[in-house]
């Protein structure tokens, strides 16, 4: 497979199969995000990979309402990262990008290797940054939930997330964020 087809390859979806978490595979993802661009290669980016069946329940504990579809993942990665380890240029702050774009190399090398990687909003910072033990001056960015797309759609999602599944829901269309030679507020 190469980029564009992981590109086009990749969907948030959620009803998930269980599968074989290896060390090997986590390896195989960080290595991905290790290759990401950063400003200075400051790599600001950590990744807890967590696996164990009792700390995923703890993690699903710390999820919202609407993310119970995520309780069939077999690893929950949570993006952590802190403004002072990356480039802070006036008022930019580069961590948070930096570490989206080592995020997006984990999730499109999950899609080659057939892994759906969906990355979710829907948690408590507070209590996942509790369960992790990650230290109060970091950031816990994201959850990416991790497992095998099943074949069949699983009875807990929603209407419509049964209905995202079947479908790649709408992208918006590119003049609506492609602009030539300068800015245009639509």
């Amino acid at each position: 497979m190469n980029v564009k087809e992981a590109i086009n390859k990749r969907r948030s979806l959620r009803s998930l199969d269980p599968v074989e978490i290896t060390d090997e595979l986590i390896d195989d993802l960080a290595e991905s995000a290790s290759l990401a661009p950063s400003c200075f290669n400051n790599q600001p980016w950590k990744y807890v990979f967590v696996h164990d069946d009792d700390k995923l329940d703890q993690v699903f504990d710390t999820l919202s309402d609407g993310n119970e579809w995520a309780h069939n993942a077999s690893m929950v990665i949570g993006v952590v990262a802190k403004r002072e380890d990356d480039c802070n240029i006036k008022e930019r702050e580069y961590y948070l990008f930096d570490t989206g774009l080592a995020t997006s190399m984990i999730m499109l090398r999950a899609t080659e290797l057939g892994l759906v990687a969906h990355a979710i909003a829907g948690y408590s910072e507070k209590k996942a940054k509790n369960v992790l033990s990650i230290p109060d001056e970091y950031r816990l960015i994201t959850l990416v939930i991790v497992g095998k797309h099943s074949d069949e759609i699983k009875d807990i999602l929603s209407d419509k997330q049964a209905k995202d599944e079947k479908r790649r829901p709408p992208r918006k269309d590119k003049n609506e964020y492609v602009f030539h030679n300068e800015f245009k507020n639509i």
